[in-house]
């Protein structure tokens, strides 16, 4: 009887894994994490270990910008698992304040936005 042991490749990390990454990239003028101030527009990890994450800035003229890009890539590929990001900077929809996440409001000591009419 031949038996032939398989590899297999595990699984590709989830989009939540690659999301708690970037919880760990500072904006440098905010001092929140570029997963809090809701940068991160999109992120899929295909099966060949390929992430593709949509990031977008909170100005077309942020001067961080390409530090930021960069770390974002720099996060998501030491994610085991990751062999490689793929990462697109977008601009629709445009980023507004109302995508910081509420931790992020307490710590910029932001009130909680009115609620709508």
């Amino acid at each position: 009887m031949d038996t032939k042991i398989q590899e297999t490749n595990p699984p590709p990390p989830s989009a939540d894994a690659l999301r708690a990454a970037f919880r760990h990239v500072y904006d440098p003028e905010f001092g929140v994490s570029v997963e809090d101030l809701g940068l991160i527009y999109g992120v899929s990890v295909g099966c060949d270990g390929v992430a593709v994450i949509e990031v977008t800035l909170t100005s077309m003229y942020c001067p961080a910008g390409e530090v930021i890009l960069a770390s974002v890539q720099s996060a998501a590929e030491a994610v085991p698992g990751v062999m490689r990001a793929e990462v697109s900077l977008v601009w629709t929809p445009a980023w507004t304040p109302d995508r910081i996440s509420q931790e992020a409001r307490h710590h910029l000591g932001w009130s909680d936005p009115s609620p709508s009419e």
